[in-house]
């Protein structure tokens, strides 16, 4: 396990400043996904997702076999739609009935949906029409993206893009492909380098997702997961299969299904760590730093909304994890970047 110089860790701000929504249009979205209505004679209406519907059809047949009936599974879907607006999260809600397979099997199916969808709809998006299309890097440059693919490769030249890399971590607690996707273009675009070329730098890059994303994009060959292209429309048997590539809370934190040791191994030998857009859940703070004893030199993460009393209370909960702690509630992910980029930077000897 090498040290890292810097981990980067991600929750579900730092996909807002590109245009993905957080838990609370998250919510929303999933309700309305799985809103399905049938007349009074079992027709059914003009709501929900078609997709989704699809899938429940073919759920217990061919080789997406699923122990259900349609009739359980939109039973499901519909107590996990009047329950959004009381749900801290979609993850909290699947979390509290962990022992109902059902409500997992339906809540993935909804987030899958509902983050491709949103992928396709963000500024990183990239239309398939014509090839000769590029990511606007115009629309993002005020962004924590471009701050940090800049520390990243501050005076650093193409042939020690593998050493730099290789001095940073990121655990993404999203599902979406933001990071990956945006960094594979940037550095086509900022070196003049090929795609696989790209491909083959990214590959270096420690990345990890405790809860799963939303399939492998087509140009990382390394990972034997479903691809899809970032922001595609799945097909049902895509769906389904990237469906089940989502982890709950329980999940995330089984060594059997999970990289959580990986993880805890990559938290206790970083040297300094970025929070970006992370809410702070005791639940996933408890995955990073459970059984964790060594101390890191510097937490640098936005508290971006949070009162006053909870970014304290915040800092308190690192006090004996760290030794130089700044928890902004005053700055956005981008800002934050721009205010500590000294300590930040990778370009150390």
């Amino acid at each position: 396990m090498l040290n890292k110089s810097l981990l980067l860790v991600l929750g579900a701000g730092a996909s807002n400043e590109v245009g993905l929504p957080v838990g609370a249009d998250l919510k929303h979205q999933i309700a309305k996904k799985l809103d399905f209505k049938f007349d009074d004679v079992g027709r059914p209406e003009n709501s929900g997702d078609d997709e989704i519907m699809r899938a429940f059809q073919v759920a217990n047949t061919g080789p997406d076999v699923y122990p259900a009936n349609k009739q359980s599974l939109i039973k499901a879907s519909c107590l996990i739609r009047d329950a959004m607006p009381m749900a801290i999260s979609i993850d909290n809600f699947i979390d509290s009935h962990r022992n109902d397979e059902l409500v997992a099997f339906c809540g993935k199916l909804a987030i899958t949906r509902c983050i491709l969808e949103e992928e396709a709809r963000s500024k990183l998006f990239i239309n398939p029409s014509n090839i000769n299309n590029k990511l606007n890097f115009g629309g993002i440059q005020n962004t924590w993206f471009n701050a940090f693919f800049q520390l990243l490769t501050e005076n650093c030249q193409k042939e020690n893009l593998p050493e730099r890399l290789q001095k940073v971590a990121v655990v993404s607690f999203n599902y979406d492909r933001c990071f990956e996707h945006c960094l594979y273009f940037w550095l086509q675009q900022y070196y003049g380098i090929s795609k696989d070329e790209a491909a083959s730098i990214v590959a270096l890059l420690e990345v990890h997702h405790p809860y799963g994303s939303v399939g492998a994009l087509p140009w990382m060959t390394q990972s034997k997961k479903e691809k899809i292209e970032y922001g595609a429309t799945p097909n049902t048997h895509q769906l389904i299969t990237i469906s089940k590539l989502l982890r709950t809370f329980t999940e995330g934190t089984d060594p059997s299904v999970s990289d959580i040791e990986s993880i805890r191994a990559t938290v206790a030998n970083a040297e300094r760590l970025l929070f970006l857009g992370f809410a702070f859940h005791r639940l996933n703070l408890d995955l990073l730093f459970s059984g964790l004893t060594s101390r890191t030199t510097s937490v640098f993460a936005t508290a971006f909304g949070l009162s006053q009393s909870n970014s304290d209370q915040i800092k308190d909960g690192f006090s004996d994890k760290a030794q130089f702690i700044q928890i902004r509630n005053d700055l956005t992910c981008s800002k934050l970047i721009s205010e500590y980029t000294r300590r930040l930077s990778l370009n150390l000897s």
